[in-house]
């Protein structure tokens, strides 16, 4: 199962004290982590600072290195994650983003997130 991960997505472990790839292999099984370029390079922005948000980006960075990055025509991250969302395979997204989460549902396109302080779920269209 393809899932796209989105930059706060990423942050999650730091910012919530998430064990992302265990909670996704929880609620969705085996995946496959896709992140747009353009996520890796909000992270790169991000981490840049100091302060809890920089590392949180950092941490992000670095858990990137575990999944499979694509390009995408579009340069903002949220495009990005819902062009790649909306490819044929994709079965969900990964976002705490509200926006882009009515987005993704609008496009049909499941989304997980944030449940509780340390759980994640999965919200379908």
């Amino acid at each position: 199962m393809i899932v796209i991960l989105d930059t706060n997505a990423l942050m999650m472990p730091v910012e919530c004290d998430l064990r992302l790839f265990d909670e996704l292999e929880r609620v969705l099984g085996d995946v496959e982590c896709v992140v747009p370029e353009a996520v890796l390079g909000e992270l790169e922005k991000l981490s840049g600072g100091a302060g809890a948000e920089a590392t949180a980006a950092r941490v992000g960075r670095d858990l990137a290195e575990r999944c499979t990055v694509r390009s995408t025509d579009a340069v903002y991250a949220d495009d990005a994650v819902l062009e790649l969302a909306s490819e044929a395979g994709v079965e969900a997204a990964v976002t705490n983003d509200a926006p882009l989460q009515e987005r993704l549902l609008d496009a049909g396109v499941p989304v997980v997130s944030l449940r509780g302080n340390d759980k994640l779920a999965i919200n379908n269209p």
